[in-house]
């Protein structure tokens, strides 16, 4: 497998389990079983991370890939919208998830209770849109050439 796909590969796959982590930690939660719900959803965030430091080096090193000019324009469309959505929705769920985090490891229940529902329900969107988002770029139109943002930002 190549590298160009092998990152993607990787890093989409953290999203999934992260995805697959929390939800099983919710459920956990949802039984009152405090110390699995603790352990999952730690491991959920802890996938969550890892998928942000392969995302963010391939970015910074490899560059992203854009799609494939071939597709249709209907498609493009549809694609850079969703993307947007998606985007914004990843970077919303990410604040909530340090925020959730944070307030539970401060032993502040109360709040880390209402918070935590929004915040797992927003990743629980998240991760199959990154999924999707994935599966358009590299499974049904593969993209076109990438740059890494270092070249970029010192022209080379």
């Amino acid at each position: 497998m190549e590298l160009s796909i092998l990152l993607p590969t990787i890093s989409t796959t953290f999203i999934a389990i992260s995805a697959i982590l929390v939800a099983i930690g919710w459920y956990h939660i949802r039984q009152k079983n405090r110390l699995a719900h603790e352990r999952f959803m730690v491991s959920g965030a802890i996938f969550a991370l890892a998928f942000f430091i392969v995302y963010m080096s391939r970015t910074i090193f490899a560059g992203n890939t854009a799609i494939a000019e071939s597709t249709p324009d209907l498609v493009k469309t549809f694609y850079y919208i969703f993307l947007l959505f998606h985007i914004t929705l990843a970077t919303v769920s990410a604040v909530f998830g340090l925020v959730t985090l944070t307030l539970a490891f401060k032993k502040n229940f109360a709040k880390h209770r209402k918070i935590g529902r929004w915040t797992a329900v927003m990743w629980l969107v998240t991760a199959p849109t990154g999924i999707f988002v994935y599966t358009l770029l590299y499974i049904i139109y593969p993209g076109g050439e990438t740059k890494p943002v270092i070249d970029a930002i010192f022209g080379w």
